[in-house]
Parts: structure tokens; C-alpha cells; sequence
């Protein structure tokens, strides 16, 4: 169970400067020094936007990967991009993304680059907020692999990722970090059609080695490529079979759904802490301390208090700087509003 009541979180990316944006496309004007010191840059911005905030549970804002997981390949040996299959032209959607061809037997001899973040983001932060690392699930890190001779669909590519995430996880906890999220949207897009026992099954492999060792979460939303989700946004089709997923928190999206089935908030409290999307991240409209309060309020009628946390629905990497700004406040501002009442 949770030290805080109605904890304030967020689960892994932030939005980057718009500088370092610049930058990225005009990397071959900068040495490797200068690469790191702008890396460094970047995690202080989204540290001191995210403490300035109040949040109980900060990141280090993803700001050294392309997506919330594409750059998680560029660790994978084995595999080449390959954008011949993609659309190119007409409105951003999810079959824009890049994908890779697997050309070789797929290894991780480095690790997948998560604990260099993480021992960035403990050098920097300040004391007080607890520290979280994020890591996309094998399965949604699948996704954006092509099936071949090799690894014949999707389900083989993930047996092949799923021991590169756990030994991350494990070296992660060897780091000293204590809160991590393994992000999974992929199997809340899909388990309106895929077998939700396997996913479980895949999930509690990819986490087991690390349960007891860290406060273990897991991200179940339904896409945020652009703005835009993918998957069938229903919660139902999880359940029961999500309900056995070994971590001590879900989160699940809420407010970009308006929060249709929130009832089912109640199936998972039974069995681990929720944190609810509290924030639509994909709408410029500025939530007010009073909408979040509300909010937290239609939740607390499912969830206790000492089991409820309260985040955006999904990273805020799509969202512009200023707006995540002003919605963390205000989450932050709307969640002391309800534990003033509570007390």
C-alpha cells in the first residue's frame, strides 16, 4: 500500500525543449561533450518543472529517447529500420511510426539504456520526490519489430525481448531504484482480441525476478501517438486476467475516456493500488484544481484514499511544454484540495 494518500505521479515522458528539438536535427554541430551537457540540460528542465509542480513521484522526463520506446533499439542488435512500409503523407497517425526488419539473432549486449538514465536523474534530483524509472514491456517493444524466418510473429519476438527487459529491471534495482513502471499500452490496445492470460503470463516473467524489490507499476492505456490512441479504449476485456498481473500499482487511463467504467476501478483496488489518468493529455483545455478534485472525488467512491494515485492519462510527450506545466500544478493543486478533506 502507498506511503501517501492520493499520490501525485506522472508516468515517464515530458515534453522536450524546444531546443533540444533543434538540436537533434542538427546533431553533426555539436561534439559528444556537448551532447551530454544538453542532455543534462534537459533532464534538469523537466526535474525542476516536475518539482516546482509538488509532485510526490518524479522521472527524468525520457528527454534522451525518440518515443516513449523507438529508441530502445538502438540498443538491440540484429535488427535495421525500415520504412519502406510507411505512410508518409496525410493526417500523423500510428502507421507512421517507424519499424525494424530483423536481419539477425536479436541481443541486448549493453542493456537497453534505462540505468544510465536512471543514475542521471538520482545525480540531479533533488531529495524529497521519490525517484521512478519507466521501461516499455516486451510485448509493446514487439511492435515495432517485422516477424521473419526467425522469429515467426509477434509472440516470438517478444520471448526474444522479454529477458533484455528483465535483466534492465534487474540492473535497475542493483541501481538503487526503488519505483519502476513497466509500460505495457499494447496489451490494454489488444486485449479486446488477444489471449489475456498469455499477456499476464508474459508480463509476470518479464517482472518476476524483481517483485518485493522495488514498488513495481504497470501503464495500461490505449495509445497517445500524435495525440491519438489506437486500441479498443474499453477496460473490461482485462478483466480478470489483468487482475493477476504481479505489481503493487495499475494505472489506467481515465479522463480522455471521460471516465467510462470507472466502477471497474474497484475490480483492481481489490487486488493493488490504482493510479488514474486524471489528466486528458490529449486536450488543451487546462484542468482547474476544482476539476481535478472532482475527479479524484468520482474515483475515492472505488478506490480508498491509501490506494489511490493520480497521474495524466499517459506521458506527456505529445503535449506542449507550457500546457504540462500548468496541468501538473493544477493536478497536484486539486489533490491537496481532497486530502484537506479527508483529514
Amino acid at each position: 500500500m502507498q506511503p501517501i494518500p492520493i499520490r501525485t505521479t506522472v508516468i515517464g515522458s515530458y515534453p522536450f525543449p524546444g531546443w533540444l528539438e533543434f538540436a537533434v536535427r542538427n546533431l553533426d554541430a555539436f561534439g559528444n561533450a556537448d551532447k551530454e551537457e544538453m542532455i543534462e540540460d534537459a533532464v534538469i528542465a523537466a526535474i525542476h518543472d516536475q518539482v516546482t509542480a509538488g509532485l510526490d513521484v518524479i522521472t527524468d522526463g525520457e528527454q534522451t529517447r525518440l518515443d516513449f520506446n523507438l529508441s530502445f533499439y538502438g540498443y538491440i542488435k540484429g535488427i535495421r529500420e525500415n520504412t519502406d512500409e510507411l505512410r508518409k503523407w496525410g493526417p500523423p497517425a500510428h502507421d507512421q511510426r517507424g519499424k525494424n526488419s530483423i536481419v539477425d539473432t536479436l541481443t541486448a549486449p549493453n542493456g537497453l539504456g534505462a540505468v544510465k538514465e536512471y543514475k542521471r536523474l538520482a545525480k540531479l534530483a533533488p531529495s524529497g520526490p521519490t525517484l521512478k524509472a519507466s521501461v516499455p514491456g516486451p510485448y509493446t517493444l514487439s511492435g515495432r519489430l517485422l516477424p521473419n524466418d526467425q522469429y515467426k510473429d509477434r509472440f516470438a519476438i517478444t520471448e526474444a525481448l522479454l529477458p533484455f527487459v528483465r535483466k534492465e529491471l534487474e540492473d535497475l534495482v542493483a541501481a538503487g531504484c526503488r519505483e519502476i513502471t513497466v509500460d505495457e499500452p499494447s496489451m490494454s490496445c489488444y486485449a479486446y482480441k488477444e489471449d489475456t492470460k498469455r499477456f499476464v503470463d508474459i508480463f509476470n516473467r518479464t517482472v518476476g525476478s524483481v517483485v518485493g524489490k522495488c514498488r513495481l507499476s504497470t501503464h495500461l492505456c490505449f495509445g497517445n501517438f500524435k495525440g491519438r490512441p489506437v486500441g479498443y479504449r474499453s477496460l473490461a476485456p482485462m478483466l480478470p486476467d489483468f487482475l493477476e498481473m504481479k505489481v503493487d500499482e495499475v494505472h489506467v487511463e481515465m479522463a480522455n475516456r471521460e471516465f467510462a467504467e470507472v466502477e471497474l476501478l474497484k475490480n483492481f483496488a481489490e487486488r493493488m493500488d490504482v493510479a488514474v489518468g486524471i489528466i486528458d493529455v490529449k486536450n488543451y483545455y487546462i484542468e482547474t484544481p476544482e476539476d481535478v478534485a472532482s475527479r479524484i472525488e468520482k474515483c475515492l467512491k472505488y478506490v480508498p484514499a491509501n490506494k489511490l494515485a493520480v497521474a495524466p492519462d499517459c506521458g506527456l510527450s505529445q503535449t506542449a511544454r507550457w500546457a504540462s506545466r500548468q496541468k501538473l500544478a493544477n493536478m497536484v493543486k486539486g489533490a491537496k484540495l481532497v486530502r484537506e478533506k479527508l483529514r
